[in-house]
């Protein structure tokens, strides 16, 4: 069983797998079409595309009317039924990849985990690793049966937007920003209208946990990186602009051999639309 990364050569021992099931996840923030465009274009044999705005978010208004963010959870029963569309059961290995270091790969990582599917890896180092060991790119898709993935105990967790905000002032959890460090410290208007970062949270910009090549750093490494900003990582909590990206650092302490942090969902995009939550801003 994979439970974090995979290198490329072990994927291509099981492209014809039944019991594995690859997922492209290729997307862009600015482009919401970026991602199938380029599955069509070229893409793992066998693989099948996983809509970051569709497929791995729910709908971006509750109930309530509450603007949720971005790309809020989707509902667990919901992902199920995708993830069964997908022909994941049980007993499947689940490998999921991008082009972007594993920042959308890293979303379906985490919400595999969340429905308690453990088998869940990251191609690490995503199609630049795969290319660049020789292995091909194809552009038919093929369909699979249906799968009967069951829900069960979830392996991660989640915090509100309330328990955020009475963070502020206990000061009990430590909340760790995967943005960029010009969209944390709120100069970066066209993805972040609202900018700056919620008071008392500390940077960590995603690529930070790559390599030049764009593979995860070494456990020892990651390790040794995190250890400065908080004391036990099951009091940290870690958010971006709309909880995608923060995967990424979850995906990274699971490296690091420093389970136990929690997601913040909803992210800047929820916190900022609501003008009477605090915002800082600077370095």
């Amino acid at each position: 069983m994979h439970t974090t990364l995979i290198d490329a050569f072990t994927l291509s021992q099981h492209l014809n797998d039944p019991k594995w099931v690859i997922l492209d996840c290729r997307h862009d923030l600015l482009n919401p079409n970026a991602g199938r465009d380029s599955f069509a274009i070229g893409h793992i044999a066998g693989a099948q595309f996983a809509n970051v705005d569709t497929d791995l978010s729910g709908a971006k208004v509750g109930a309530d009317g509450k603007f949720l963010g971005r790309h809020p959870l989707p509902g667990r029963a919901a992902l199920i039924e995708t993830l069964r569309g997908w022909g994941i059961n049980d007993d499947t290995q689940v490998v999921a990849y991008d082009a972007h270091g594993g920042m959308f790969a890293a979303r379906l990582w985490w919400l595999l985990r969340w429905v308690g599917h453990p088998a869940v890896a990251v191609l690490d180092g995503g199609l630049v690793a795969w290319q660049s060991a020789g292995q091909s790119m194809v552009t038919q898709t093929e369909g699979r049966p249906a799968g009967t993935i069951s829900e069960k105990a979830s392996l991660v967790s989640t915090v509100s937007v309330d328990e955020v905000l009475a963070n502020i002032d206990s000061q009990s959890r430590t909340v760790i920003d995967a943005r960029a460090n010009d969209r944390y410290r709120g100069e970066n208007e066209t993805i972040d209208p609202v900018g700056g970062h919620i008071p008392g949270a500390r940077n960590r910009f995603f690529k930070d946990n790559l390599t030049a090549e764009g593979r995860f750093k070494d456990a020892a490494q990651l390790k040794a990186e995190f250890a400065p900003l908080f004391a036990d990582p099951s009091q940290a909590i870690m958010q971006c602009g709309s909880g995608v990206t923060a995967c990424h650092n979850l995906l990274a302490l699971e490296v690091a051999g420093l389970p136990g942090a929690a997601l913040y969902p909803g992210s800047w995009s929820e916190w900022c639309a609501d003008t009477t939550r605090p915002v800082a801003t600077g370095a």
